[in-house]
């Protein structure tokens, strides 16, 4: 396994999105997780770089919300090394912690946004906590993130219960900008969403990475979003992290969940339908990483 950063761009191709760095954003060195006698994680090493989205993979119920959530200390860890901007984690006091978090935005899965509280006051929360502001400026604070997270202002005054569920995506990512992170961990967010809903969340996140520099974590399944907003992939089979790379890297792994997961029939459907050029790559050049894929599919 290598989790060395790919020179290319997205899906590995000749164009580069960005330019590669090697300066680690979250360093995982030998990470056990489990719960009584249930093993989770076991030896899992992991290299997410700065200014990348790197896209974590899974299957069902494998562990991949559990290092999210150990990267956050909201699980505790039976052994290993984590260290997230350059801090280990364990080693550092409550307020040197606390420093940190103020580096990180995260986005759970369903949006976790509190019920009585409007989208405005949801967004406030972080400012509350870590900021010494006034309510006019928190407020002001809070409408531009809205915004930037593709919110109509009267978004604003409106309650998890009154909005789509596109509307609570964006609600909590808007959250998870409040205090201007460097890391942002997103868990699944684009499930749930429709297609067109989904791909636009996608060039979302991906506009808000190159505007804001930032380096995000990614749990999806989505195959959509590994394709059009991924730089790397990691997947998570076995207890570990089994692969890593571009998605070339992940069609030419042997590891037969990685095989299933991305030479399936959808997989390909994909390839041959939607994904023609996007970042760079055609249907031509994953063909040439991996001819036996399309066997029989009538590709042009």
């Amino acid at each position: 396994m290598s989790n060395e950063p790919s020179p290319g761009g997205l899906n590995g191709g000749t164009t580069p999105r960005r330019q590669a760095n090697t300066e680690i954003a979250i360093k995982v060195r030998d990470l056990v997780v489990g719960f009584e006698d249930k093993p989770v994680l076991e030896g899992l090493d992991l290299d997410v770089y700065r200014g990348e989205v790197l896209g974590f993979v899974g299957g069902s119920g494998t562990g991949k919300s559990v290092l999210s959530r150990a990267l956050l200390r909201l699980t505790p860890k039976r052994g290993g090394l984590i260290e997230i901007l350059g801090r280990n984690i364990d080693r550092i006091s409550a307020a040197e912690y606390a420093a940190l978090e103020k580096r990180i935005g995260v986005m759970f899965q369903q949006g976790a946004l509190f019920s009585g509280l409007t989208v405005r006051q949801n967004v406030e929360v972080p400012m509350r906590e870590h900021l010494h502001l006034s309510p006019r400026l928190r407020s002001e604070l809070a409408m531009l993130k809205i915004e930037l997270a593709g919110l109509s202002p009267d978004s604003a005054g409106k309650y998890p219960a009154e909005l789509s569920g596109g509307m609570i995506k964006r609600a909590a990512l808007a959250r998870a900008l409040a205090l201007d992170p460097e890391l942002v961990f997103l868990d699944e967010p684009t499930s749930g969403l429709d297609p067109i809903g989904a791909a636009e969340f996608d060039e979302l996140i991906a506009t808000l990475q190159r505007t804001l520099d930032l380096t995000v974590f990614m749990v999806t399944h989505d195959l959509d979003s590994l394709y059009s907003v991924c730089d790397r992939i990691a997947a998570l089979a076995d207890r570990r992290v089994v692969a890593t790379g571009p998605i070339s890297a992940m069609l030419a792994s042997e590891h037969p969940w990685v095989r299933a997961y991305f030479h399936g029939k959808r997989a390909r459907q994909m390839d041959l339908t939607c994904l023609a050029t996007r970042g760079g790559q055609t249907n031509s050049d994953l063909v040439e990483a991996d001819p036996s894929r399309f066997a029989g599919e009538g590709q042009s």
